[in-house]
């Protein structure tokens, strides 16, 4: 495992690359400055997704040219120590103009994420972790959420096309019924990112890629919340399902979607 003073050097690293990065792909944003590609059914690419993952695996290869690198839109394969990158979550609210968008990044070691960023350029957040040194939102202290009645309780949700619409439909229809609410932002990586700092109390997907996925559920764990075992099956591979709550509200969360969570130490 490598040494924590190497893995706060590249969580600072990061930090400064990803906020270089995302001020640039802001301007972009700002002048709608940009062509866009379908890749599938809702599922768009810009110009600005290959620029700036082109800038952030760059600037990671020049301080850390040893470390592997897989990101959504260049691909890649895990090595022993790799970068997994998103470089524009939320697309689709990016390209229509929406501001609810961010990059993201984890370092995986041995298959074990050990550092999490993820920055949200237009209200210049950045909220970062290592493993064992909690979450921070831009360089303070954050947590989850105290909630602890589901009807008080708000759960993050997200979906792609290739997950079953039943699943979807089954924890909406639970959650209504229960008194819950919940939010479909359309940025998922963001949405892990708010619930670990409390502003909402859970986030579920029923499958989610790597990119989206690897650096807010460490965001949650270090902010005290409960996550699902996402590296189970080479999840940091090839994909997982997704779960992180709140602690109060893990166990209902836990039950109405039906992915295990990790106990809290």
């Amino acid at each position: 495992m490598m040494n924590s003073t190497l893995i706060r050097d590249r969580q600072t690293a990061c930090e400064a690359i990803l906020k270089q990065a995302g001020q640039a792909a802001k301007g972009r944003f700002e002048a709608r400055d940009y062509e866009t590609q379908m890749k599938g059914p809702q599922d768009f690419v810009s110009e600005v997704d290959h620029a700036t993952e082109r800038v952030i695996k760059d600037a990671l290869a020049r301080q850390f040219p040893d470390d592997g690198f897989m990101g959504e839109e260049s691909g890649g394969d895990l090595a022993a120590a790799s970068w997994i990158v998103d470089p524009i979550d939320g697309t689709s609210n990016f390209v229509r103009g929406t501001a609810y968008w961010c990059l993201s990044a984890a370092f995986v070691v041995d298959g074990v994420a050990v550092i999490g960023v993820i920055y949200d350029p237009m209200l210049d957040e950045m909220f970062s972790c290592h493993a064992g040194g909690g979450a921070q939102l831009n360089g303070r202290a954050m947590s989850v959420s105290k909630t602890a009645a589901a009807t008080d309780a708000v759960l993050g949700i997200s979906f792609s096309f290739q997950s079953a619409p039943d699943d979807v439909a089954r924890v909406v229809h639970t959650l209504i019924e229960n008194g819950t609410n919940f939010r479909l932002m359309g940025a998922g990586a963001l949405s892990l990112a708010h619930c670990a700092a409390g502003r909402t109390d859970g986030f579920w997907e029923s499958y989610m890629k790597p990119w989206d996925a690897a650096a807010g559920l460490l965001l949650i764990k270090e902010a005290g919340g409960a996550v699902s075992d996402y590296g189970a099956g080479n999840g940091y591979a090839n994909g997982n399902a997704v779960l992180g709550a709140a602690p109060f509200m893990a166990d209902f969360f836990s039950d109405l979607t039906g992915v295990a969570l990790a106990k809290l130490a």
